[in-house]
């Protein structure tokens, strides 16, 4: 195994990241460091214990998606590969190839569940004492479905990628975990927006990306994930403000 560890300022100098408990931030690193050559920690209680953190601190990494469990009790650290770069001659391959089997890389390299698995992923909700995250934690509360907008947001999804997804159980099922979290009907149409643009013309693994342009991925418990993202185009109207500029970067 590699002994050398790295850390992108792209992932912990974020607001994101910043905004965790310094006891959360420190678990992080403290994985990090014990991570194997694909990011994956076997102990990640013992981790725990060392670095002097908390069930919660451990559940705050998991809620946030800086971390991602396996139903085994491992967890990997989701950006590893924008964190680390392993030469070839010092890698030393996983012990965890079931868990990393279900495992895809998005366009930034990050690591991502594979929607057509079975789900390896504990829920999502956590009980931390407060509201720490911004959003309510009782997915399923009683909100009567017919003010969720739940034909609106599919017909949406269908104009923007073609398909033809239709109002059934399964679907509407996702969308109200989202809508009881608090999200509404512009957050799912920038959600659809951000990742047609970042997905459109990409391959995951040899798979054409845009096969996770459908409800079970998008507006699963990465819903808030990808509603931060940056669209594509978004970013290239960025680089060419810098560019007319004139600036020597």
């Amino acid at each position: 195994m590699a002994q050398r560890r790295m850390f992108s300022k792209k992932i912990v100098e974020t607001d994101f990241f910043m905004e965790m408990s310094p006891t959360a931030k420190l678990l992080y690193f403290y994985l990090n460091m014990s991570a194997d050559d694909d990011g994956f920690v076997g102990n990640p209680k013992t981790i725990k214990l060392i670095s002097g953190a908390t069930d919660d601190d451990l559940k705050i990494l998991i809620a946030k998606q800086f971390i991602i469990p396996f139903e085994s009790g491992v967890v990997v650290i989701k950006d590893w590969k924008i964190h680390n770069y392993i030469r070839k001659d010092t890698y030393n391959s996983t012990v965890y190839k079931f868990e990393k089997s279900q495992l895809l890389d998005d366009a930034n390299g990050a690591y991502v569940l594979n929607e057509s698995e079975p789900s390896t992923e504990r829920p999502r909700e956590v009980d931390t004492g407060k509201d720490r995250l911004g959003k309510s934690n009782n997915n399923m509360s009683g909100k009567p479905d017919d003010v969720i907008p739940y034909s609106e947001i599919l017909e949406y999804l269908n104009k923007k990628t073609g398909r033809s997804f239709r109002n059934v159980e399964a679907n509407k099922k996702l969308i109200k975990a989202r809508w009881n979290e608090g999200y509404k009907l512009e957050d799912f149409k920038t959600v659809v927006d951000n990742m047609v643009s970042n997905w459109s013309g990409k391959m995951f693994n040899g798979v054409p990306a845009e096969n996770y342009l459908q409800p079970k991925t998008l507006f699963s418990n990465k819903f808030d994930s990808y509603l931060n993202q940056v669209p594509r185009i978004e970013q290239k109207e960025i680089n060419q403000a810098y560019d007319d500029l004139g600036l020597p970067f």
